[in-house]
């Protein structure tokens, strides 16, 4: 997942985030089943950036079997065990070039759809 709009513009925010759900094996995305979107108004905040991975996330087409995996900073580098208790399935940073694939494809998702709300 990647969000995209975290810095205010024109005197307001547009957090857009993409989640997308992939196959993967360990080097690179064998096929995407969906990508779900969700987007807010508000600043960012950790909360506010919690709750919008969930709503993005839950408007996949259908629930992914494995973990939510995204880079550090879209948490303000909070660790990964104190994100994770807000989602289920798990929740992890990258650590393959797959999942690395895998947040580069929501981000390019993300900036789309904020260009298009925008």
């Amino acid at each position: 997942m990647d969000i995209s709009g975290r810095h205010e513009e024109d005197g307001e925010y547009l957090m857009v985030a993409a989640a997308v759900h992939a196959t993967v094996d360990s080097t690179r995305i064998r096929s995407v089943e969906g990508i779900g979107f969700a987007s807010v108004r508000e600043g960012p905040a950790l909360e506010a950036t919690v709750a919008l991975t969930a709503e993005a996330v839950g408007n996949l087409p259908e629930p992914p079997g494995g973990p939510i995996v995204a880079e550090g900073g879209e948490f303000y580098e909070e660790p990964a065990e104190v994100v994770g208790l807000s989602f289920q399935p798990e929740f992890k940073y990258v650590e393959s070039v797959a999942e690395r694939e895998t947040v580069q494809a929501a981000h390019h998702a993300a900036y789309a759809a904020r260009e298009l709300l925008l």
